[in-house]
């Protein structure tokens, strides 16, 4: 009799491959009839089995009757993937209900047939299948259905559990989609955190939620107010990160770095957040450990920055930043971005200094802690012209701290900063162009030990390493550095005394850092 069990088992497990085969096979038919411009335009990433399969298995329910939402199914990899992952388990589900939204034509053919081989596989498992597909836009299923009039039935609708990649978009401000969400009490910038906050809408009380998506939303001043939307909603109990960037969608060439989460919709207390990180998908040992939902989230931090921290060794880089003594409001100083938008300044933009003009400042100026002007290796404007409409893109000559507001993906670094020295770049103004951010004493300059103090402590491994917690691009934001801890005045004096003209190697640099922070 258990023979015949295990001979069950293994049939069951079988024809689960075999599903997960076909709709991969699927998948790279389909990746190849679609058009790049329209899948720009729709933001579709078709989801490989392996990661469908990584996230199917990260669900936890356990209800008879399971009511599945797969919003922008695509051609149905994760719901089969979902089938796949409970067909195999020992506790099956008795009904698995899935309701799959598709907007692309194209792609509810293969979504149709992915679902009727889901429901073959589940009636070989003993679960009874049930399917619908609503070829329609997602947003516009959240808003009329939260709005009363979507389901003919007229019931108040809710899943148990929802798998979704959202497709990823940037959405303008007066954009259809911008306006559905903010009907919903919603601002945010991307489509992605649009289809997680509609999506946590519709789920039942303890109702789980497994997505991939960009780590974009941890942190940055854009994805704020959905920080705070899904926080109030939702609660995190698994994050995974994928150690590089190409692995999760490679047939896509996708470097935006990916995390998968489950969370839960609960209003209970905080519960601990299990986190953990992998080569990739297939990666039999990841890295896996348990941390405090406190550690994630600060309490009391304005801007509600996720901190996703796969091993042990982050937490004293966190506590060491925390631990500082200095926002910079105690250090009386003030960060901006540069003023000077090249492209609405055209007229004013000076390949070579001249009479009449004044040093322009962008990020190929910045070398080796400081800046380098004029730069004749750069295609870039190195002066701006002096007049009409240009008084207001200048800052008086000083020493200022400017750092890259985006770095390019081959820097060590995500945080790049340099000092301005008025004594190399000789003139009573200066203008700093807007991918710069730079910081300030009320729009002058700064005392010089504390600008190369200050540099030396952001071009620290300390900082890039606390950085890369919170943040999953190569965008630095000025509201990034705002929420940092700062060494102490007195700090920076020290640090800044020992810069002489020119800035000590990485592991000198390191060291001098760490040595002014614990003695102090």
């Amino acid at each position: 009799m258990a023979s015949e069990s295990k001979s069950i088992q293994q049939i069951v497990k079988t024809r689960a491959d075999s599903l997960m085969a076909s709709v991969e096979a699927s998948r790279r038919e389909a990746s190849l009839r679609l058009e790049a411009r329209h899948r720009v335009i729709m933001g579709q990433f078709l989801t490989p089995a392996s990661v469908a399969m990584f996230m199917a298995r990260m669900i936890e329910c356990k209800k008879p009757f399971v009511r599945l939402l797969d919003p922008g199914a695509g051609l149905g990899s994760l719901s089969a993937a979902f089938v796949a992952e409970m067909c195999r388990r020992q506790i099956r589900p008795d009904t698995i209900a899935v309701t799959a939204c598709e907007l692309d034509p194209m792609l509810i053919d293969y979504l149709r047939s992915t679902l009727e081989l889901c429901k073959a596989v589940s009636e070989d498992a003993g679960i009874r299948f049930e399917a619908r597909i609503l070829a329609k836009d997602f947003l516009e299923v959240g808003a009329s259905t939260f709005a009363g009039d979507l389901f003919t039935a007229g019931e108040d609708e809710r899943f148990d559990c929802a798998i979704l990649n959202p497709p990823y978009r940037k959405i303008r401000t007066e954009s259809r989609e911008r306006k559905l969400l903010r009907a919903l009490g919603l601002e945010t910038s991307n489509l992605y955190t649009g289809f997680l906050a509609v999506t946590a809408q519709f789920l039942t009380p303890d109702g789980e939620m497994v997505a991939i998506t960009p780590r974009s939303f941890c942190n940055g001043p854009y994805f704020e107010p959905f920080r705070r939307f899904f926080l109030k909603e939702m609660r995190f109990r698994r994050i995974h990160v994928f150690d590089t960037r190409d692995r999760a969608f490679a047939d896509d060439a996708v470097l935006q770095e990916n995390i998968v989460f489950r969370s839960v919709k609960a209003a209970g207390p905080p519960r601990d957040v299990v986190v953990s990180s992998s080569l990739d998908p297939d990666d039999p040992n990841p890295r896996i450990r348990t941390i405090r939902q406190g550690d994630l989230v600060r309490p009391g931090d304005p801007h509600v920055f996720i901190h996703i921290v796969p091993d042990g060794g982050g937490d004293s880089i966190r506590h060491q930043i925390i631990n500082l003594g200095s926002t910079l409001a105690d250090l009386g100083l003030t960060i901006s971005t540069g003023r000077v938008v090249d492209f609405r300044a055209k007229h004013l933009l000076r390949a070579q200094p001249g009479r009449g003009t004044v040093p322009l400042i962008y990020p190929c100026h910045l070398r080796d802690g400081f800046v380098e002007w004029p730069n004749g290796r750069t295609r870039k404007a190195n002066a701006l012209a002096l007049g009409p409409g240009a008084e207001d893109l200048l800052v008086p000559q000083g020493y200022y701290v400017l750092v890259k507001r985006f770095s390019a993906k081959e820097e060590r670094r995500r945080v790049v900063a340099a000092v301005y020295d008025p004594e190399r770049v000789p003139s009573d103004q200066v203008a700093f162009e807007n991918h710069l951010n730079y910081y300030h004493i009320r729009g002058s300059g700064l005392p010089v030990t504390i600008a190369k103090g200050l540099a030396a402590f952001l071009n620290s491994t300390l900082v890039d390493s606390y950085f890369r917690q919170f943040s999953g691009h190569t965008q630095v934001n000025a509201a990034d550095l705002r929420s940092f801890r700062y060494p102490s005045r007195d700090m920076l004096v020290a640090i800044g005394r020992r810069i002489g003209r020119s800035f000590p190697d990485q592991r000198e640099l390191d060291h001098l850092v760490e040595e002014v922070i614990n003695r102090g």
